[in-house]
């Protein structure tokens, strides 16, 4: 199914708009494109002519172009800044204190928690309430709970939940980008070179979306693309269940169908046809068209349930907390074993598929790591264990085998890798703290889902960026972080999101009619023309020297 499918009676396309009606929208196109151009041009010109002859001299190369762009150095910024982060980064330790306890025989653990009533509640020893900033203090803690002749730990609370994990929305191509870095380590730039060629084989639709949901004309549809994929051995019994179910009769009221967050095109879906083309297709493109098929057709399915068991445990004031989950019902998780995934692998996987929904909204890295060690978190047990759990009632005691510390430290965020850098320019407008600025950037980000693969690969052609093929992580070169302190010193707002979301703000006035052609050209006329004289008049060489000579003891000459 494409574009020309979507044209029916039903459609939420209109055709009847007359033509003059869609100047705006043009303007604005029109004046992006002169944005990029006159920016780039301009800027790349006096950067290049003022810095471009200190830069080549220092590095004793044979010549040196500066390319400065509105999208290309915000994202140089965002990776030297991240460098920077990690190299500035001191690991701080901290001791958690868990207890060993007795469950029905199997042992698992408890950790305390500086909770209210806690002694230590709020207190300045802590360096978050479940760690201590030193080991005496852990250790002091041990003693004061072990204090006494019994080995008992006491239930304070128990509580027992059910927890729905529902399928995670549908491919855009900066999704799809990400997960191909993560299972292939493959960039952006093959990604989208493997999955246009499987939408020229008419095996996928549009791939350069920013949509990840279905249009209410497509949803209408769907059992033809299903239908289609009865036929493919990986897919034909899961097929077969859902139609069993119906369930896609009622797609198009869920939350997979949203005519308003689709621009151009919908998600990145199997059409159910061109089954002919995939014994041209490689390993590589085979695997991907089998992730873009799973998690279509995970939307189809039922939510995975988990039973879930919160422990409070208490001795001598102070408690200590345990949480366990149990799969009871597959649900979608039935779509998600990758054929090219080793079985030993699987369960791994799945369990490693909790972040791979919350629609990915880029929480920091480092931060997720932290909080890997310093929380306790969800612990899978067995039925045996989780019917023992079950049985418990407050007051009831449960034998502990031993108190010890655990130590810790913290964590640098991590470097950015090709697949998460996608994902960090499509959400680029978190990063800003005004909030009319930030809603400009929702959904979109810096670049496209057409250009971010390649702005990517321009960098690194530039010699800006440095991609590791094995691992697909990027680093800057020593000539990119050069050429970040060279703008933030001459032109600092190229370096932010900021920039970008003021830009788009004024081509969204322009597009619905608020704003004027001429008004927005004269603005950015006036912004070029103000920095191309700010970089003509001053000059920081011998401040950029300095820098250069302190950043180039990080890099291998």
């Amino acid at each position: 199914m494409d574009i020309r499918d979507e044209i029916d009676e039903g459609s939420s396309i209109h055709l009847e708009k007359d033509l003059s009606e869609y100047d705006n929208l043009s303007a604005a196109a029109y004046l992006r494109a002169k944005e990029d151009y006159l920016m780039g041009i301009n800027f790349s010109r006096a950067m290049t002519l003022k810095y471009g002859y200190g830069m080549k001299n220092f590095l004793k190369a044979d010549k040196c172009v500066i390319s400065v762009g509105r999208v290309m150095t915000c994202v140089l910024g965002m990776v030297v800044t991240r460098e920077r982060e990690i190299r500035d980064f001191v690991k701080t330790p901290f001791y958690r204190v868990l207890t060993s306890l007795d469950l029905g025989g199997t042992l698992y653990d408890g950790e305390f928690r500086a909770v209210e009533g806690s002694k230590y509640f709020e207190s300045p020893l802590l360096y978050k309430e479940n760690g201590f900033k030193k080991e005496e203090d852990a250790l002091k803690l041990i003693e004061e709970v072990k204090a006494g002749d019994d080995e008992f730990f006491n239930v304070f609370s128990i509580e027992k939940k059910t927890e729905k994990r529902n399928p995670p929305l549908l491919y855009n191509l900066a999704d799809l980008q990400n997960d191909c870095s993560k299972y292939f380590k493959i960039n952006p730039d093959q990604t989208l070179k493997y999955v246009q060629d499987l939408y020229e084989k008419k095996l996928v639709t549009y791939p350069r979306t920013d949509a990840r949901v279905l249009s209410t004309a497509v949803s209408k549809e769907i059992y033809k693309n299903l239908n289609g994929l009865k036929v493919h051995p990986l897919y034909n019994e899961i097929v077969n269940n859902i139609f069993s179910s119906a369930s896609y009769k009622k797609i198009g009221s869920t939350k997979y169908t949203n005519d308003k967050q689709i621009t151009d095109h919908y998600a990145i879906i199997p059409t159910g046809q061109g089954f002919d083309n995939l014994k041209t297709l490689d390993k590589t493109a085979l695997h991907i068209y089998e992730i873009i098929c799973r998690r279509f057709l995970g939307i189809f399915l039922p939510p995975a349930i988990y039973e879930k068991v919160s422990l409070v445990t208490e001795r001598n004031g102070e408690k200590f907390f345990s949480s366990f989950k149990v799969l009871k019902e597959e649900g979608f998780l039935a779509s998600t074993t990758f054929s090219f995934i080793k079985k030993k692998d699987e369960k791994a996987e799945e369990e490693g598929k909790d972040s791979s929904d919350s629609d990915k909204e880029n929480s920091d890295e480092g931060q997720k790591e932290d909080k890997k060690n310093d929380e306790s978190e969800d612990v899978k047990c067995s039925e045996e264990t989780l019917d023992f759990l079950s049985k418990l009632k407050k007051g009831e005691k449960i034998p502990f085998k031993d108190i010890f510390v655990k130590e810790g430290e913290t964590s640098p965020p991590k470097r950015y890798n090709s697949g998460s850098m996608i994902l960090a320019m499509e959400s680029a407008g978190q990063q800003i703290e005004d909030e009319e600025l930030r809603a400009q950037l929702k959904g979109s980000g810096i670049g496209t889902s057409a250009t971010r693969a390649g702005i990517l690969t321009k960098l690194f052609n530039n010699g800006y960026l440095k991609l590791n093929k094995k691992t697909q992580i990027i680093t800057p070169t020593l000539l990119g972080e050069m050429i970040n302190d060279a703008v933030l010193l001459s032109i600092p707002s190229l370096l932010y999101p900021k920039l970008t979301a003021s830009w788009e703000k004024g081509l969204t006035m322009v597009a619905n009619g608020e704003v004027g052609e001429k008004e927005y050209m004269d603005k950015l006329t006036k912004y070029v023309t103000d920095y191309t004289n700010e970089v003509k008049t001053k000059d920081y060489s011998d401040k950029l020297n300095g820098r250069y000579r302190y950043i180039a003891q990080f890099y291998k000459r």
